[in-house]
């Protein structure tokens, strides 16, 4: 097989993926149709989850950037994958990393809206002025246009009640938070395929640990297992740090390499023919 030729599966994920993003693309265009918000990964306590979004996800994407760079390793990795595995264990390795990513990123969301629930949670239990400014300075309290006009509203009601009738502030401060939590909540939408392609990286590092990547930037070739690797640490410390809440699931990148790592390890031990 040729060193640019398509797999059968590789082929298939490209096309799926490309069919996707055309379609959310003319949707949103046409119709105001947003196809990732309604099969993209919801937030796994949020009312808009469902279970099937955890396969749906992989097949979306935020934008041509996004697209682009995942199927591209899709592309340049997968191929040698699928010819090594064959595709049946490739695809099975694909979706099983992707789901994996998806679960590995509902926990780390779990972790990371713990503060926003709590602080919902402590003012209805004991409202006082403190804790709801406590909870409304907290920067990751807007997620969307609809929720910072929602946010602003309920601050220039309180504003003009807080000082003439308490009660109603209160009443009208207890109303906003128990509207807002669930419009919140489903804003946390997880889509794109990073997690099966960090998965595939790991697979590529490990099946062919001494193969020269040449990277981009900086202009250097460096052994697969190095280069993922390195990948690895960058995930890991902008997951742990969240840069700012950058919008990227670096969480879920790990998780697709950690279910992926597993699952290699489990066909060594199978002793199957693994392809070295």
């Amino acid at each position: 097989m040729g060193q640019w030729t398509l797999t059968p599966a590789v082929k298939n994920l490209l096309i799926i993926n490309v069919l996707a993003f055309l379609a959310n693309f003319a949707l949103a265009s046409g119709m105001g149709l947003d196809i990732n918000d309604r099969f993209g990964l919801h937030y796994c306590l949020a009312s808009d989850f469902r279970p099937w979004q955890l396969v749906s996800f992989m097949f979306l994407h935020s934008g041509f950037s996004h697209l682009f760079f995942n199927m591209f390793a899709v592309f340049m990795f997968g191929r040698i994958i699928e010819q090594t595995w064959g595709s049946q264990r490739f695809l099975i390795y694909y979706f099983i990393t992707g789901i994996g990513s998806g679960l590995i990123q509902q926990i780390a969301l779990y972790v990371d809206l713990a503060p926003f629930v709590d602080g919902i949670n402590a003012y209805l239990s004991d409202p006082s002025e403190a804790r709801l400014l406590a909870f409304l300075q907290n920067e990751m309290v807007i997620v969307s246009h609809e929720a910072q006009q929602m946010f602003n509203n309920f601050a220039n009601q309180y504003d003009s009640l807080r000082l003439s009738n308490p009660d109603a502030a209160e009443a009208a401060a207890k109303h906003f938070l128990l509207a807002y939590q669930p419009i919140y909540l489903n804003a946390q939408i997880t889509v794109g395929a990073s997690g099966a392609v960090f998965g595939l990286l790991l697979a590529f590092g490990m099946l062919f640990p001494n193969m020269r990547i040449m990277l981009l930037f900086p202009p250097i070739p460096l052994k697969a297992k190095y280069f993922v690797l390195i990948y690895g640490i960058i995930e890991l410390v902008s997951g742990v740090a969240n840069f700012s809440y950058d919008n990227v699931a670096h969480w879920a990148h790990l998780g697709g390499m950690l279910f992926g790592f597993f699952l290699i390890k489990k066909w060594q031990h199978d002793r199957r023919d693994f392809g070295y």
